[in-house]
C-alpha cells in the first residue's frame, strides 16, 4: 500500500490524501507516520508543536483506518489537523502558552475540534502560540529562515503547515493572528466572516472579534476545512440564509469585480511591499474574467486601529483581571495591555463597539454592489529578523475589525527571498465567494496548488 514515500505523503496536500485514504491506496497510519517523521526531522529547528504524543495520534489513524475499511468514514476520514493550543482537546493538554496552564487536561473537546473528529479527522497535535494568544512571541521559528518572525500568536499551525508537518492546521484571529503568521510563512491563511465559525471550549479574549480559521497549502483544503468547522442548518439562521444564497456567493456569468486597495496602512508597508501589490494589481488585470480597477477607502477607516486598540486592551483587562492582580502573567506586553485596559471606561468601551458596529456597515456599505473583491497587502514586507521582533502596522486588524472574511495568498516575495502575501477580502458572509475567487486564480496560475518545503535557513 505504499504508493507514496513518506516524504511524499508529508509534502502531500489535503484534497490530494482524502481520495488515497478512502481508496485505500495509503493507510491513515501510513500518512500519520510520514508526518510524525517530518516533525521528528524538522521539530528542532521549528518549534511548531506544544504537545505531541506520537502513540496517541497512531491510535487515532488505527482507528481511521478500521472506519476507512468499513466504509464508514466521513469526508475528512484518516486526515491530520494540528491544533491551535487555545481548543480545549479531550485527549490533549491545552495550555494556551502559558505556565499557568501547564499539563491542564480539559476532558472535553472545543466545538470545532468535535466537529473535525466526527469528520473523521485525527488531532496530530497542538501547535504553539502566544501567551493567551496575544502578542507575545512563542518559540516557532519561520521555517523559511530561522532567525525570522514566524508571525502573531497562530505561528505554530503556519510554520507547521508551511514545513509540512501536517497539511491543515486551526487557527484563531482577533487582530492579525492568521493572516499575518501565513504571509511571512507562505501558506494560505482563512479568517471567515465573524461568526460563523463556534468558538465554544476554546480561550476567548475579545468577544468581537475572536475568530476562528485555518491554515492549508491548497484553496480547496481551506474550504474542505471551513464547511468542516463552520454552523450548519436552520438553528442558525443568519448563516444558513447567507451561505445558501447563491446572490451572494456566486457571480454568474458577469466578471468578477475586483478592488486593488492602497491604505490605510499604505505608508507603513515597505516600499518593495507597495510596488508589489501595484505590480500585482496589473498582473489581475491580464487574468481572464476579472474587471480590476483601484481603490481608496474614506477616511473613517482610518480610525479603525484605534477603536479595535480600544476594544482589544478593555477586553483583554477584564478577562484577565485576575492573573493581572496576582502577577501570574508572563510577558511584559501582557501586562501593559491590562495596564492600558484598566484605563478604559466601560462608556469609553461602549462607545468604541457602537463605532466598530458602523464600520463594518459602511464598509459592507461600500462593497455591496461595487466589489466582489478587495486586494489588499497581508503584512507590510516579509518577515522581521530577531524572534522579538515587533510587526509593521498592517491593515489585518480592520478586516477584522469589520467582521468580514480575508484570505491570504502567498505570491511575493521580498529582498530576503522570504515570502509574504496578497490578502483578498469580501463582503461579510460571502465566504465561498471569496474562496471561489481565489480557485479561479489558482486555476490560472496566479497561486500554486501546493507551497515548496521551505528551505530551512539558519
Amino acid at each position: 500500500m505504499n504508493a507514496r514515500t513518506p516524504m511524499d505523503l508529508a509534502a502531500a496536500t489535503a484534497t490530494e490524501l482524502l481520495p488515497l485514504l478512502k481508496s485505500r491506496a495509503v493507510s491513515a497510519r501510513e500518512v500519520t507516520q510520514a508526518l510524525l517523521d517530518s516533525i521528528a526531522r524538522n521539530e528542532s529547528k521549528i518549534h511548531a508543536w506544544t504537545y505531541l504524543d506520537p502513540e496517541l495520534a497512531l491510535r487515532q489513524a488505527d482507528e481511521a483506518d478500521r472506519h476507512l475499511a468499513a466504509g464508514t468514514g466521513g469526508k475528512l476520514c484518516g486526515l491530520p489537523v494540528g491544533v491551535k493550543d487555545i481548543f480545549n482537546t479531550s485527549d490533549m493538554p491545552t495550555q494556551m502558552g502559558s505556565p499557568i496552564f501547564k499539563d491542564f487536561t480539559p476532558g472535553n473537546d472545543a466545538r470545532v475540534v468535535h466537529y473535525l473528529r466526527m469528520a473523521g479527522a485525527t488531532m496530530l497535535g497542538k501547535t504553539v502560540t502566544a501567551e493567551f494568544a496575544v502578542h507575545a512571541p512563542g518559540p516557532t521559528c519561520n521555517p523559511h529562515h530561522l532567525s525570522y518572525i514566524p508571525g502573531t500568536s497562530s505561528s505554530g499551525s503556519a510554520a507547521g503547515v508551511a514545513a509540512h508537518m501536517v497539511p491543515v492546521a486551526l487557527g484563531t484571529q482577533t487582530a492579525g493572528s492568521i493572516i499575518r503568521p501565513a504571509s511571512y510563512c507562505g501558506v494560505i491563511g482563512f479568517k471567515p466572516s465573524f461568526g460563523l465559525v463556534p468558538r465554544t471550549a476554546m480561550l476567548k479574549t475579545t468577544d468581537t472579534l475572536d475568530t476562528v480559521g485555518v491554515f492549508a497549502r491548497n484553496v480547496d483544503d481551506v474550504a474542505l476545512m471551513f464547511d468542516t468547522i463552520r454552523v450548519h442548518g436552520i438553528d442558525f439562521p443568519i448563516a444558513h440564509e447567507v451561505l445558501n444564497d447563491p446572490a451572494r456567493q456566486q457571480i454568474g456569468d458577469r466578471p468578477w469585480r475586483v478592488g486593488v486597495l492602497r491604505g490605510p496602512r499604505w505608508d507603513d508597508a515597505e516600499p518593495y511591499a507597495q510596488q508589489a501589490l501595484l505590480d500585482f494589481g496589473r498582473r489581475l488585470r491580464e487574468v481572464p474574467g476579472l474587471e480590476v480597477s483601484d481603490v481608496v477607502l474614506p477616511d473613517s477607516f482610518n480610525q479603525a486601529h484605534a477603536i479595535h486598540g480600544t476594544i482589544y486592551d478593555r477586553a483583554l483587562a477584564y478577562y484577565f483581571k485576575e492573573e493581572f492582580a496576582a502577577h501570574t502573567l508572563v510577558s511584559p506586553v501582557m501586562y501593559d495591555i491590562v495596564t492600558r485596559g484598566n484605563d478604559v471606561s466601560v462608556a469609553q468601551y461602549q462607545e468604541a463597539l457602537k463605532r466598530q458596529t458602523a464600520l463594518a456597515h459602511e464598509l459592507d456599505d461600500f462593497l455591496n454592489g461595487q466589489y466582489d473583491i478587495i486586494v489588499d497587502l497581508s503584512t507590510g514586507g516579509e518577515a522581521l529578523q530577531g524572534l522579538e521582533s515587533v510587526d509593521r502596522p498592517d491593515n489585518c486588524l480592520i478586516w477584522t475589525l469589520c467582521g468580514v472574511p480575508t484570505l491570504n495568498l502567498p505570491v511575493f516575495k521580498g529582498p530576503l527571498d522570504l515570502p509574504f502575501g496578497a490578502q483578498i477580502f469580501s463582503r461579510r458572509y460571502n465566504d465561498y465567494l471569496l474562496l471561489d475567487f481565489a480557485r479561479h486564480l489558482q486555476a490560472n496560475g496566479i497561486i500554486g496548488a501546493n507551497t515548496a518545503l521551505p528551505p530551512f535557513t539558519a
